[in-house]
């Protein structure tokens, strides 16, 4: 007869087990790319990146095209990305790149949005129009500040709600 505590070491140890194996899946398939490494490269001009990496994702259209490849600063100390995107597309001169948010706390992802040009963008190309991320604290900032300017107390200190 097995005893109790046997059962659960048994137990335990092929949940451990199942554990490292979904781990190790899970970063084999994440590691792989589906690009081969060539594709598009062009570069946009942020004032804020905030939340931006390399390797971030590069969406048109809700669907993923390509990443973020490298991160820097230009000359006046703006944040400039290099982006990688499928060799196949075809964007446009006036395509605007805007960084949003993947629901209200989620992560950042740079989203193109093609114009109505005739010209194509050429690899190597710039971005012209882009939209800077929207940072959750400044908006909620912002929010407050507009309450308290409206109630009178934008100055003050707020009225304490103990007697």
């Amino acid at each position: 007869m097995v005893s109790r505590s046997d059962r659960d070491t048994v137990t335990g140890g092929a949940v451990v087990l199942v554990g490292v194996l979904l781990l190790g899946l899970a970063f084999a398939i994440g590691g792989k790319s589906t690009d081969s490494g060539d594709g598009t490269i062009l570069k946009a001009r942020f004032n804020r990146a905030d939340g931006i990496s390399v390797g971030s994702p590069v969406r048109l259209s809700g669907t993923v095209i390509g990443r973020v490849v490298e991160q820097g600063l230009d000359d006046r100390y703006r944040a400039l990305l290099t982006l990688q995107v499928r060799k196949d597309l075809q964007l446009t001169s006036d395509t605007a790149a805007v960084i949003y948010t993947d629901g209200l706390l989620g992560a950042k992802f740079v989203e193109l949005k093609p114009g109505g040009d005739d010209r194509m963008l050429k690899s190597g190309a710039e971005i012209e129009y882009t939209q800077d991320a929207v940072v959750i604290e400044d908006l909620l900032d912002m929010i407050i500040q507009q309450g308290r300017a409206k109630r009178g107390y934008l100055d003050k200190p707020l009225p304490s709600t103990t007697n």
